[in-house]
């Protein structure tokens, strides 16, 4: 059996899939199996691509679409590696990926997710300057982009990527539920993901009401979590806070100390659950 599995789900991004399988290709270790799962493509140029790939060792999966939290979950289920990478059709990877995230997850069995630094390419290039990996910072600040490496054998202790998240970060709400579970985090401090900018992914920006139903979502599904760390929600809360100018800044900051420990007081907290440093100017 393969080490690793890496599942490309495609919807109608068959201008690009080549590209992404090519990257997968082009690895140092060579322990690996592709596994692309059409997601219902309408496009007849993406059909005719994907059904190319029939006589390539490439193992092609047909499904209805679902949306790519289910495609993902149905190329899983078919793989047969120790370690997933979920690529998606329209990105790629460095040529020492798979080589240097499989050896973290052979040598270190409580590391649980490897990713790397990451850049774009395409219509916009650059840099992807995501802060680094912390906890608890990532409850309120996604850091771990969905191309990661996790054990397949976590992602079925998890139940796998959840419906529930139809509206987008079905990706930061698995490596939450990996996280909750216990699993370490690991970043190669090196550019091996390379993020694709075009017009498709770069016009849908989420509105403010969008990210406040993913946020709720989020909380509910790991909403232990979110309540033993909630000092990390409202010190979030607190930098992005603004006073008035010319305000009287006592009687805001008492305002807000006031609404935070009525909050507090609304989902049962101890008194302790946050550190306050007041700043003087």
């Amino acid at each position: 059996m393969p080490i690793v599995s890496v599942v490309i789900p495609c919807y109608n991004q068959g201008e690009y899939l080549r590209e992404a399988i090519a990257s997968v290709e082009q690895q140092t270790f060579r322990d690996f199996e592709i596994l692309v799962v059409d997601d219902g493509s309408t496009l007849p140029e993406s059909v005719q691509t994907i059904d190319s790939l029939r006589c390539s060792p490439v193992d092609v999966i047909r499904t209805a679409n679902k949306g790519l939290a289910a495609a993902r979950n149905t190329g899983i289920s078919r793989s047969r590696g120790k370690y997933i990478l979920p690529l998606d059709a329209d990105d790629k990877i460095g040529r020492e990926y798979l080589e240097k995230a499989v050896a973290v997850l052979d040598a270190e069995p409580g590391i649980g997710i490897v990713y790397c630094e990451a850049e774009f390419f395409g219509a916009v290039r650059g840099r992807w300057e995501l802060p680094p990996y912390a906890f608890p910072d990532i409850l309120v600040s996604p850091r771990i982009f969905a191309c990661a490496f996790f054990r397949r054998s976590a992602w079925e202790t998890a139940g796998g990527y959840s419906s529930e998240m139809e509206a987008g970060w079905e990706d930061y709400d698995f490596w939450l539920s990996l996280i909750e579970r216990g699993a370490g985090v690991h970043r190669i401090p090196e550019v091996l993901f390379y993020y694709r900018q075009h017009p498709g992914n770069m016009t849908t920006g989420l509105s403010r009401e969008q990210y406040v139903g993913l946020f709720k979502r989020l909380f509910h599904r790991h909403r232990d979590m979110y309540l033993n760390h909630i000092d990390a929600l409202f010190s979030a809360i607190v930098s992005h806070w603004e006073i008035p100018p010319h305000a009287p800044r006592n009687r805001h900051l008492t305002r807000l100390l006031v609404a935070l420990s009525a909050l507090r007081a609304r989902l049962g907290l101890p008194v302790r659950f946050w550190r306050w440093r007041r700043k003087t100017r």
